[in-house]
């Protein structure tokens, strides 16, 4: 720790001590961090759990087909873009002020993460194809 040295004047008025000027730290809030990695978490889900529904209900998969160059495809996957953007916008809002169990929320995400990467996984949404 530092010692402040300070010189009294000739003329018998006493200096005042120097103060050390430290910024003040403000408090910051994980909930729109949070939000935006739970979001993108069910974003991935809805693409998970798409594909195989599709798969099992042919009228459904019929309705995804939103240009036909690309098929059920586009809608599939812009599907979950529209759960992702909606998701996340809900989620910023009540969150963006808030703390929030960060650790809770990243389990939560990762398994999300997991169901999306299975429902995508050509083995797996095969089971479900109409025959």
């Amino acid at each position: 720790m530092a010692t402040v040295v300070t010189k009294t004047p000739s003329d018998g008025q006493v200096a005042a001590p120097a103060v050390s000027r430290q910024p003040e730290l403000t408090a910051m809030t994980n909930g729109a961090a949070a939000a935006a990695i739970l979001a993108a978490a069910i974003g991935c889900a809805v693409l998970g759990l798409i594909i195989p529904i599709s798969e099992a209900i042919v009228p459904f998969k019929n309705a995804l087909n939103w240009w036909n160059p690309v098929g059920p495809l586009v809608g599939k996957t812009s599907t979950a873009v529209i759960g992702w953007l909606v998701a996340w916008a809900v989620l910023h809002v009540l969150w963006r002020d808030k703390e929030v169990p960060f650790g809770k929320i990243w389990v939560i995400g990762l398994v999300l993460i997991g169901i999306g990467f299975l429902g995508s996984f050509p083995p797996f949404y095969e089971m479900f194809t109409a025959h």
